[in-house]
């Protein structure tokens, strides 16, 4: 299946920075947005496809494309959710390439396997459980769960990178607690729904 990444576990080999030479003839803004969501997407591809090499390949493919348009991407309306759009289509071709699902319980789960110890263990077969129950989240609630509880990322970072509002990432997280808790049978703590 190829190297594995942890949760929230940076790859600095497939995480490139715009080099020096072309950072003087690319737009300002483009090597300033691809510093800033470059990482962000490596790993959202990685737990997407459950290989570095697919990732590395998808988000390369992702920022090319965004190159290509940067004029056109910079008129929309929100340039942060087309890109993000982006992603999650290039994400999905390379799943249709392969005639695969997405590898993100697999991913998230060896990456918790190999945190954990023998003890943990039974603890850890019910994060299966939750992991495949992520899985089935409708799209917009997917994304940020796995922004936000698998990578670790902060609400406004979430918000950011998807091109949302800080109170609609506050929204799908709760409309996710929700579904997961009628789907693996957990009861809702009082005072979860609350915003956060």
């Amino acid at each position: 299946m190829g190297e594995r990444m942890c949760e929230g576990e940076s790859d600095s080999s497939g995480d490139r920075a715009v080099s020096s030479e072309l950072a003087g003839v690319l737009p300002v803004e483009y090597v300033a947005f691809h510093s800033q969501h470059h990482s962000a997407y490596l790993r959202y591809a990685h737990l997407q496809l459950g290989g570095r090499q697919g990732a590395v390949a998808v988000v390369d493919d992702v920022f090319t494309f965004l190159l290509k348009v940067w004029p056109q991407a910079l008129r929309e309306e929100n340039l942060h959710a087309f890109a993000w759009a982006v992603l999650r289509e290039h994400v999905e071709r390379w799943l249709a390439v392969l005639d695969r699902p997405v590898a993100m319980v697999e991913t998230a789960w060896f990456a918790a396997l190999r945190r954990t110890s023998r003890k943990r263990l039974e603890l850890l077969e019910s994060k299966l459980g939750l992991y495949a129950a992520i899985a089935e989240l409708p799209e917009r609630h997917y994304d940020v769960v796995l922004l936000t509880f698998l990578e670790g990322l902060e609400g406004e970072t979430v918000a950011q990178l998807m091109g949302i509002s800080p109170a609609t990432v506050r929204s799908h997280i709760r409309g996710a607690r929700r579904t997961l808790a009628r789907k693996i049978g957990l009861d809702v703590a009082p005072g979860e729904e609350k915003d956060q």
